[in-house]
């Protein structure tokens, strides 16, 4: 039985961002076992750059820079960017990418608690946009690739851009599922004969179902501590199996099963680290409820209609538009006030 007094201390941004990051760990252990050890490269990199940059940044404001670094929201903002880019995108992609996502998304705003965008899915949808070629050259997951590298190859290709003698770079690539089944379905193939290729797993990708699974237990991890809410996590999940269902039994030779689109992508990732940004998110409990569901509704239509094999990272900037809006009118009754 809970005793007075029910008041407690709210814990520290250092604390609930280490405890993010913690919640990384499984996610980012089973990428590493299912597409390669390179990921720990990338997101070496991107923590040296984020840090970096927001001491330049920092200093350059006059703002005190060991209390703002000891926050560790840089690393969490770098951490996400470099689990959404491709397992061997050279080292300057991921420098670029971090700059961007914490001098312009996140320090030109103000710093930790202005910025209107989430600064990982600015730096994300900025290199998207900048370099197409190279941010859809996904891994293989290992299982599938016809050849092996090892760590010091991978460094190597990330560095310098060469691969070992007589492996070619479609040996250790692949189109990812998301991306296969649209072009596929485009050719007039059914989803049937689409999902028996070796890239699909029992529920959606083939490996990046388990770093799903992984980031899901992640997710569980916050909201049992409290970081996050139920809100947003739910309701995203649940819009998009919703919608993803309601077109599956509408046309089942067109649209793939709702397991699918939440076990293949950067879904559980958005779901519990990406979305629940409480910077860029709205604040209201319903608010948070019509936030989560824009973004899978929008995710899902680029998805099935859009350019892109996934559209995690353009939902999620598009609703940080809506915030304001989504928060105004979703204000909860002040106590003894006629609504």
């Amino acid at each position: 039985m809970n005793r007075s007094p029910y008041a407690t201390e709210a814990p520290s941004v250092t604390l609930i961002m280490l405890k993010v990051l913690l919640a990384l760990v499984p996610g980012i252990i089973t990428y590493a076992w299912v597409y390669g050890t390179g990921i720990f490269i990338t997101l070496s990199l991107a923590t040296i750059t984020a840090v970096v940059t927001e001491a330049v940044f920092l200093k350059l404001r006059q703002r005190p820079v060991a209390a703002h670094l000891f926050d560790l929201s840089a690393i969490v903002t770098a951490w996400l960017l470099a689990l959404a880019l491709p397992l061997f995108a050279p080292w300057w992609l991921v420098v670029l990418g971090t700059f961007f996502a914490i001098a312009i998304a996140k320090q030109l705003y103000g710093g930790l608690g202005y910025n209107p965008f989430n600064p990982a899915m600015i730096g994300y949808a900025a290199l998207l946009i900048s370099y197409p070629a190279i941010m859809t050259k996904w891994p293989a997951p290992l299982a599938l690739a016809s050849a092996q590298l090892s760590f010091a190859d991978q460094f190597n290709l990330i560095f310098t851009g060469t691969l070992p003698t007589g492996i070619q770079l479609d040996a250790i690539t692949s189109a990812t599922p998301l991306d296969y089944l649209k072009t596929q379905l485009m050719l007039n193939h059914t989803v049937t004969n689409v999902s028996s290729a070796a890239i699909f797993g029992h529920w959606g990708a083939k490996g990046s179902e388990l770093v799903s699974v992984a980031y899901l237990l992640g997710g569980l991890y916050l909201i049992q501590q409290r970081i996050i809410s139920w809100h947003l996590p739910t309701a995203f999940i649940a819009t998009l199996a919703l919608i993803a269902l309601i077109f599956n039994l509408l046309q089942p030779a067109q649209y793939i099963a709702p397991a699918f689109h939440l076990m293949s992508g950067a879904a559980m990732l958005c779901a519990f680290f990406i979305i629940t940004d409480p910077v860029s998110g709205p604040t209201t409990p319903r608010g948070k409820l019509y936030f989560a569901a824009g973004v899978a509704i929008i995710t899902y239509l680029i998805r099935v209609y859009g350019g892109y094999p996934d559209g995690v990272a353009f939902a999620v900037l598009l609703m940080n538009m809506c915030v304001p809006l989504i928060d105004a009118y979703t204000q909860p009754r002040v106590f003894g006030h006629q609504k």
